[in-house]
């Protein structure tokens, strides 16, 4: 199998196991006048993803194509910078928001270049299925079909932009018939948030869909080792000289980098095994662009059709409470449902006639909010069991797996119950208890409460500061 390069161009990241093109919607290809999209997934910041993306760009012009740089952050790393020069960049829209001028993604400047092409022309539009399509850097027969660079998928737009958030503006590139080189590092997937904050103890505020990936033709990871990275940051290649300190006592820590580049490295293998499900035949390639399969398989060996698929697929129940558990117990069937191929019903049980308080309505806006990223409906309903309603949809919907989560009592009702009577606790079985004698054959799938552990604020936020 493909296997993630330790040393890329210059030592700046290489290129890593790539997964095969995937469809927006269950399984069919993209629509043809619809822009491919490259992903570039790091670990962390400084592995390479920029200056991989820029040296991309580059080939593709030198390659003849029409490339252009809608936005990159260089982070004042001088390497980086030096690959800017001699591409054509859009320049940026300025943008002034309480006294603090931004310089944004200009996304009708871009749109109007790219109905301009290049010199003036009007440019000709291509489709992704088109010879080369697969690789950015490769010629474009189809009529000189646009290559942006976007930088920081995850980046969080000044007010008064089209969009609150740049992947929405690659979005809207990608549907003008636009090819897209995007980076993004894995810290910042939705689904992972809670992951990446048990391993470094940071909550990323600034996070993506999890569906840029999956919706992706190409999703690279650009690999580097801990040890070579924190080199680069003491060198100052990363960070300011007076900021490394920080940083090394901070997220740059070697046991956190090598738990998030496996986080990395899993995440693509997950997405490879996924598609290699999908109706639509697609190829794992390493660097050179050669078909890369398993032991024994062929990469562009048979795939089952939906209509099989959706017979023998799994089907998850993800019951939520408002109590601040919610979202994390999403996200981690989320990611379960992604290594099944499983449908995820997501349900929400209120008791009738109780008007939530005010943090439990903050909360069920989270969730709803949760759920639009993660793609899945939010189910509400009226019911004085919650075990009871659970068990019901779960039997209506045929779901196979339910996950709940158990919120942790406050501290001294945990000693008490250690050595009171059932009478003085309640007595009541707990809800996973309750729902297994209602539903069985059903997998009850208890996700822990982890809220104890306090959280440090993202140092690569900017909405923060």
């Amino acid at each position: 199998m493909a296997r993630p390069s330790e040393h890329g161009d210059r030592d700046h990241g290489g290129p890593g196991t790539r997964a095969p093109a995937a469809a927006a919607t269950g399984g069919g290809p993209p629509a043809a006048d619809r822009g491919r999209h490259t992903v570039l997934l790091g670990m962390a910041p400084g592995v390479g993803k920029t200056y991989r993306a820029l040296q991309d760009l580059r080939r593709a012009r030198d390659a003849g194509r029409d490339a252009l740089v809608a936005v990159v952050e260089t982070h004042g790393r001088a390497e980086t910078a030096a690959q800017v020069e001699g591409l054509e960049v859009l320049p940026r829209r300025t943008i002034e928001h309480r006294g603090i001028v931004q310089h944004e993604l200009d996304l009708p400047g871009l749109l109007e270049r790219a109905a301009r092409g290049r010199g003036g022309a009007s440019r000709p539009t291509g489709g992704p299925g088109t010879p080369g399509a697969g690789d950015p850097t490769a010629p474009d027969p189809a009529g000189d079909r646009l290559l942006v660079l976007v930088d920081e998928l995850a980046h969080t737009n000044a007010p008064g932009t089209e969009h609150p958030k740049r992947w929405q503006d690659v979005d809207a590139v990608l549907a003008a018939g636009i090819d897209v080189v995007s980076t993004v590092n894995v810290q910042h997937l939705e689904s992972l948030n809670d992951q990446v904050m048990e391993l470094t103890g940071v909550r990323v505020r600034e996070t993506v869909p999890d569906r840029v990936l999956v919706d992706a033709e190409d999703v690279v990871v650009i690999d580097l080792p801990p040890e070579a990275l924190l080199q680069r940051l003491r060198d100052g290649q990363i960070y300011p000289v007076e900021r490394v300190p920080a940083a090394l006592n901070n997220f740059f820590r070697v046991e956190r980098l090598t738990a998030l580049r496996e986080t990395a490295l899993l995440q693509v293998a997950e997405e490879v095994g996924a598609r290699r499900l999908s109706a639509r035949p697609a190829r794992v390639r390493d660097d050179a662009g050669g078909p890369v399969g398993t032991r024994g398989e062929q990469a562009d060996g048979p795939r089952l059709g939906d209509d099989v698929v959706d017979a023998v697929r799994e089907r998850i129940l993800v019951l939520v409470s408002a109590n601040g558990s919610g979202q994390r117990v999403l996200r981690r069937a989320w990611r379960s449902a992604r290594r099944l191929r499983a449908h995820v019903d997501v349900l929400h049980v209120q008791r009738p006639g109780r008007t939530p308080s005010p943090a439990e309505k903050d909360r069920l806006r989270g969730l709803r909010s949760l759920c639009g990223l993660l793609g899945v409906e939010l189910l509400v309903v009226e019911d004085d069991e919650v075990a009871v309603a659970a068990a019901r949809v779960a039997r209506e919907r045929g779901c196979t797996y339910v996950f709940v989560g158990v919120p942790r009592p406050p501290a001294g009702l945990r000693r008490a119950a250690a050595w009171l009577p059932p009478a003085l606790t309640g007595g009541r079985a707990p809800l996973p208890e309750l729902l297994w004698r209602r539903l069985p054959g059903v997998d009850v799938r208890v996700v822990s409460d982890r809220r104890d552990r306090p959280e440090r604020p993202d140092p690569h936020d900017r909405t923060a500061r």
